[in-house]
């Protein structure tokens, strides 16, 4: 049974590795698929609705219009994805939201990669992880670690085109992210959670060393 349970309206942080620390991001190809993924698989339709819809594609002559059916069953907050792990921030918005979001996305990724590099079997390191965030400060700091990983584990200092960093700060038009949450407790200005974001960063990278020394 997972211990966390997970309820609607509720933000929760995300996160699984590769099995065996192994990388499940190779190339651009690969990190894009996975977004991909994340935009794609975030609909609660039944068989039903995604016919209806595809008749509805087919018949019009323009771009169907998508906004009516379609269902997100959990709401973006941030993201940031690593060559071996991947992070995210998730409020649930419907019944079991995140478990069929989640199942969806690691499964649609896992037939993809396997696939496409010739390999069998499981790709993640046993289910997804998860963290309830219970408070609003917790929340905006946790912002900071899953919007820059990638510059705490120094993979790049800022433009790292796998993570929300960039939306945040207000340097790419991005729609994956919703900002609104994060982004209201700095007057929605970009350059004040960007100078958030940095101030932050290096306690983290601090932090990351101390557990290191600790562990070993």
């Amino acid at each position: 049974m997972r211990k966390t349970e997970f309820a609607n309206g509720e933000y929760y942080h995300i996160y699984n590795r590769g099995v065996d620390k192994r990388e499940v991001f190779s190339c651009d190809g690969d990190y894009r698929r996975f977004i991909v993924g994340m935009n794609e698989f975030n609909n609660d339709l039944t068989r039903e609705q995604r016919l209806r819809l595809a008749e509805k594609s087919e018949l019009s002559s323009g771009a169907p219009e998508l906004s009516s059916d379609f269902s997100p069953m959990v709401e973006i907050i941030c993201y940031c994805l690593n060559p071996n792990h991947y992070h995210l921030i998730l409020k649930q918005l419907k019944e079991k939201g995140i478990e069929k979001f989640m199942h969806k996305l690691s499964t649609g990724y896992t037939n993809y990669f396997n696939k496409k590099y010739s390999r069998f079997g499981s790709l993640f390191q046993g289910p997804f992880k998860s963290i309830h965030i219970d408070s609003n400060e917790y929340l905006l700091h946790l912002s900071v670690y899953v919007n820059a990983n990638h510059a705490i584990h120094n993979y790049s200092e800022k433009d790292w085109p796998y993570s929300g960093y960039l939306d945040y700060a207000g340097k790419r038009e991005g729609k994956l992210s919703s900002k609104v949450t994060i982004l209201e407790r700095f007057d929605n200005d970009p350059l004040e959670y960007e100078k958030f974001m940095q101030n932050n960063i290096n306690y983290f990278r601090e932090k990351k060393e101390l557990e290191k020394y600790v562990l070993e």
